[in-house]
């Protein structure tokens, strides 16, 4: 009944910094800094992403530069021990990825970065070449979505179609993403609905619902 939410694909990053599999430490470390990036995706062929390697990646050449361990720590640190000697991305990289498709909608990459404990994901195509990459931050654009905005999407796509009656008398204001509705509509039931549609708009902070019914005369 509202708009078509909002996609990985609307949000995401489309120019992105990638690395082959035998791109070499410092070249990683270098791009990293200069592009301003935590982590990148790996990529073969015509941009399949096989991996992502992160600065957590890199960090334990730094970290045990200088450090010598013995062999029950060796074995309790072997994942970093070993990333430690690694010099090329197809050594350094985390694999198999962790992706999501251009389509995703904003929830569903939210709770797969949650679920997988990353910051951002790879966006890749149905045969998994790179597309993207999307971030907590990117997931948050939506709401900068400007109150006046938010107030025309309710108004047309939930107030019109719910209550084509007694739309009139119901009164849409935004503040700072904050929605509320107050009026009086004809059909009670409508009410929870209302709400619950308003909330479900994209860049929504927050619903206060004050919609009455019209008692009859």
């Amino acid at each position: 009944m509202t708009a078509t939410p909002y996609t990985v694909n609307d949000v995401m990053t489309k120019k992105v910094i990638a690395f082959s599999p035998d791109a070499g430490f410092k070249e990683i470390a270098t791009a990293m800094e200069r592009w301003k990036v935590s982590a990148a995706p790996v990529v073969e062929g015509e941009g399949h992403v096989v991996g992502v390697v992160s600065e957590a990646d890199l960090l334990p050449k730094e970290e045990f530069h200088d450090h010598r361990l013995g062999m029950i720590e060796q074995m309790r640190h072997l994942g970093d021990t070993a990333k430690a000697g690694s010099l090329r991305a197809e050594e350094l990289m985390t694999t198999p990825a962790i992706t999501i498709h251009p389509d995703a909608t904003l929830p569903q990459a939210a709770r797969l970065m949650a679920e997988r404990h990353v910051k951002r994901l790879p966006v890749v195509d149905a045969d998994g070449n790179l597309k993207g990459i999307v971030s907590r931050a990117d997931l948050l654009k939506v709401f900068l979505r400007s109150d006046d905005a938010l107030t025309e999407e309710i108004r047309r796509d939930v107030v019109l179609t719910l209550f084509p009656v007694s739309h009139s008398q119901v009164k849409v204001t935004v503040s700072q993403g904050v929605v509320t509705l107050t009026g009086r509509v004809r059909d009670a039931g409508l009410i929870p609905v209302a709400a619950r549609l308003a909330q479900a708009v994209e860049g929504v902070v927050d619903v206060r619902c004050r919609l009455e019914p019209v008692h009859p005369a």
